[in-house]
């Protein structure tokens, strides 16, 4: 490990969110380009990083034997979790894959984008970051896991359609969600990357509060000048409504599987672990709304 000038890599990077990490080391952080290494299976997208000078290589997490190459000269390795949804047990062994490589290529800290109560969880994907969450324990490695709560940009899949109709069906009841900005977790896991911590530690990535949806409701009804309530429905309801609008069982499991965790509590629990990593406080749902006033009121 180098102390001083550690070389620092991103997977994923031509993501939403793995780009915006290599947005706040460049411009947030100022970390040189020369040592950042950024990688994905598609490269070709990342030729603006490429032209302010970082190193961009291809990485596949399904051709294990290509990864330890492509990590090779990283000291600190951020590990955005895939999004090998359709597949159950394929996002684990990938990131299984991805644990090894860095192992082999001597990597001294990895980070890692789970979510909150991974062992617990509700949310049918909850094993995939739990099982990467014990590779990390059990290895070789350092580590630092952070577990992100839910996007507020997770709102623009529901939110434009249920404005329009005037309901927004829900199977989360009372349950809250700790909203967080997309962006302040890519912050987040620019300043962790780029941490000289090497200590293992989990941090559970929240909002400052958390909210139902009747409060999501209100909010943007007042926004928006347009009525929205709330209709309660059951998981089954849920689950069935979302096969009938065309999604595939496997991602209508998913998707219904959100509203059980946040019924459950799974989603709700608030943190200052955020302001603790980054100093600074996270987006409030109040100036995200007002915000994104016009992604929430597209047509559906």
């Amino acid at each position: 490990m180098n102390a001083t000038a550690p070389t620092l890599l991103v997977t994923g990077a031509s993501g939403q969110l793995g780009g915006a990490v290599v947005h706040h080391l460049l411009d947030t952080l100022q970390v040189p380009a020369e040592r950042l290494i950024v990688t994905s299976r598609s490269p070709e997208g990342l030729a603006d990083f490429a032209a302010r000078g970082v190193t961009v290589r291809a990485a596949d997490f399904d051709q294990p034997a290509t990864l330890s190459s492509a990590f090779a000269g990283a000291d600190r390795l951020l590990l955005v979790s895939t999004d090998a949804l359709m597949e159950p047990g394929k996002r684990l062994a990938q990131h299984r894959n991805a644990v090894e490589a860095a192992i082999e290529a001597d990597v001294g800290h990895v980070v890692y984008t789970s979510l909150p109560s991974a062992e617990t969880s509700h949310v049918s994907f909850a094993p995939d970051h739990w099982g990467t969450e014990q590779a990390l324990a059990a290895s070789s490695l350092a580590w630092t896991v952070l577990r992100n709560a839910w996007y507020f940009e997770n709102l623009a899949y529901a939110l434009p359609g249920a404005l329009a109709s005037g309901e927004w069906a829900s199977a989360a009841g009372e349950g809250r969600i700790a909203y967080i900005a997309r962006d302040d977790l890519a912050r987040a896991a620019a300043v962790a990357l780029a941490s000289p911590d090497r200590s293992n530690r989990v941090l559970t990535l929240t909002g400052s509060h958390a909210y139902s949806a009747r409060d999501i409701a209100s909010r943007l009804s007042a926004l928006a000048d347009k009525p929205l309530s709330v209709v309660d429905i059951t998981p089954e309801q849920r689950l069935e409504g979302l096969k009938a609008h065309g999604f595939p069982p496997v991602l209508a499991e998913v998707f219904a599987s959100f509203d059980v965790a946040t019924a459950a509590g799974d989603l709700g629990a608030v943190t200052d672990d955020y302001l603790q990593l980054t100093g600074q406080p996270p987006t409030t749902l109040d100036a995200w709304l007002s915000a994104n006033i016009a992604l929430l009121t597209r047509a559906p």
